[in-house]
Formats: C-alpha cells, structure tokens, sequence
C-alpha cells in the first residue's frame, strides 16, 4: 500500500462518526460546539431535534458525561418519547441511562420527590387534576363565602395556574394580581388553598416547577448537588417555555452554563401560559 494512501483511521477522523453523517455545517457546529451556552433557531422541518438528540449522542461518544450527567427536557411526553427512540436508535442500550429525560414536569417531579420535606409535603404526595383542584377551590370558597356562580372555581383555578406559570408564590404575588378575583381576595385564597394541598399532602401540575423554584432558591446545598449533577442541559421547543420554566432552567444552568435550546420563535403557541 502506498504512503500516501489514506489509512481506514485517518478517513474516519476526517468524516467524523456515523451519527454526524448527513449534518449541514450549521447543524454540525450546534452539536459539536458543546461548552457553554448554544441557542438554535430553525424552521419546521429543519431538523431541530435532530440536532438536539445527537448533540445528546456526541456528548456521550465523546466521553463528556455520563447518560445520567445529562438533563434533557422537553414540553410532551409524546415529544420526551421521540426524543428517546431516536437516541436510543444513535447510541443503543446506553439510553436507558438517560434516567433525566423527559418533559419539563416530569423531570421537576422527580426532584420533588427527592426533597419534598423542603416544602411541606412527603416524597409520597400526590398530583390532584383539573377536577380534585376546581372541587378544593370551591370549598374554599364556600367557607370564605364568596358566591362561586359569580366568582368561579375555574376562574380562580386559571388565575392560580397563571401565577405559578409566572413563579410566583402566594407570599411573592404582586399585589395587583391578587386584586382580579373576588374583590381584592385572590391572593389569600390562594395562599389557603396552598395551604390546603400541604395538609392533603398533594399538589397541583403547577406545583411542580413552583416548589422546585422553592427548593432551589432556598436551599442552596440543594442546588449545588444538582449543578455538580447535570452537567449538561438540552432543552427541546424552547419557544413554549414559562416564566417558571425559564428560571428553573436559568438555576440549574448557573454553574456550567452548558445548556443548549432548541426551537423555533414562529411555533410559539403558548403565548397565553406564559411563553
């Protein structure tokens, strides 16, 4: 074989491994460039999450962290499924280490679960739907006597769910915000129905974010353990993010800053959440 034959090796690092097979140089750069902040906005159809998953995969090949080193989030669990099979697909078995994989809510239950005591409740609480929520509300509000036909239970439930959307805890509402239910009173019902959950041992979708933004910000011990944890983020559909969900990703960010988004700013349609 001639010396200047290329050798089988020398081709390889050239090309690149497989799962870069098939990148233009924009999607290549957002996954090789793996340090520090990355922000990736395309169209639909552009392969977003392409890119996301194998970034994922590229962090793994190249031995930059563990699969559960890595927090990968994103809004559905149809979306957090998909973005499994293609990693799984890229990297085979070493998938099901990815245990931080999910959606925005599932993840921050998890963490819940682990420090619940924190926030007043047990790791075994329970998560209360639309239903268990508008029926506490209007006992609430039957004991505060307040006309519910007139001032609903899914009025205040949407109001509650916007405030949490926006991080705000009952002691935090601003107090304009409390003024739009029931004659200046929406924020000590919603101060009584946190209550209320704590003593059920329960909380609400909402809650989940809301008391991990709690955990974090007083508890930095806490907080450091998760920052020497993940050491990577990757977000999916960043567009569709809250307020609450953008600080919860901005505390868990702080220390590495490795974080990648994905997303497109013409999807956005969350807009009334929060996004």
């Amino acid at each position: 074989m001639s010396d200047v034959t290329p050798r089988i090796s020398d081709l390889a690092r050239v090309q690149g491994p497989d799962y870069l097979a098939g990148l233009n140089p924009e999607q290549r750069a957002a996954v090789e460039t793996t340090e520090g902040p990355v922000l990736v906005l395309a169209g639909a159809g552009t392969g977003k999450t392409r890119v996301l998953t194998t970034r994922l995969a590229h962090i793994l090949a190249t031995g930059k962290a563990k699969p559960w080193q890595l927090l990968a989030v994103t809004f559905t669990n149809k979306a957090a499924r998909e973005m499994r099979t293609r990693i799984t697909e890229i990297i085979g078995p070493q998938a099901e280490g990815l245990r931080w994989l999910g959606t925005f809510h599932s993840v921050a239950a998890q963490i819940l679960r682990r420090h619940a005591e924190l926030v007043g409740l047990k790791s075994s609480y329970t998560i209360i739907d639309t239903d268990d929520q508008e029926r506490l509300i209007k006992q609430l509000l039957e004991a505060e006597n307040i006309d519910a036909k007139r001032w609903t239970p899914k009025h205040l439930a949407g109001l509650i769910d916007h405030w949490k959307n926006r991080g705000w805890t009952p002691d935090k509402l601003p107090a304009a915000e409390g003024a739009h239910f029931a004659n200046n009173r929406g924020a000590a019902l919603y101060a009584a129905y946190q209550k209320r959950l704590a003593v059920l041992n329960a909380c609400d979708f909402g809650d989940l974010l809301l008391h991990n933004l709690t955990i974090f910000t007083r508890h930095p011990d806490v907080l450091a353990d998760f920052h020497e944890r993940f050491r990577y983020l990757l977000v999916d559909e960043y567009q569709d993010t809250n307020v609450a969900q953008y600080l919860w990703l901005r505390l868990l960010a702080q220390k590495r800053a490795n974080v990648c988004c994905v997303g497109d700013d013409d999807q956005s349609i969350y807009g009334w959440r929060g996004a």
